[in-house]
């Protein structure tokens, strides 16, 4: 079984690798989505794979470090992509969230990634 919940976050970025005169090397903001997946097996007593609630308090310290904050001033988000950012949240949850099976970003409405791990 597969479950995911939804998360969104407002911060800045710039992006420092691009050839001078990119939109996105000027400084930014997006409407962060992030959408983290989980797989595993049903609990026989609780019926689900994981409690959302839990999955939320999981999330809630990375969220409360990419919220309203300039992502290049956060260690290992220098060059803050959207696949740089979800490889991130992956790193950082895995090692406690050994069911987390993909993160998906979206920085707009219509652009994004999926990361499933190395």
């Amino acid at each position: 079984m597969e479950i995911f919940k939804e998360f969104t976050f407002e911060a800045a970025h710039l992006l420092p690798n691009v050839p001078e005169g990119h939109k996105c090397g000027r400084l930014h903001g997006h409407s962060y989505h992030v959408r983290l997946y989980l797989s595993g097996e049903v609990g026989e007593d609780t019926g689900w794979v994981m409690d959302f609630g839990e999955l939320k308090d999981y999330f809630k310290p990375l969220y409360d470090r990419l919220d309203h904050r300039y992502l290049n001033e956060i260690a290992g988000l220098e060059n803050p992509t959207s696949e740089n950012i979800a490889r991130w949240i992956w790193h950082e949850l895995k090692p406690s969230m050994p069911l987390l099976s993909q993160v998906e970003i979206r920085e707009t409405c219509t652009s994004g990634c999926i990361y499933r791990g190395d």
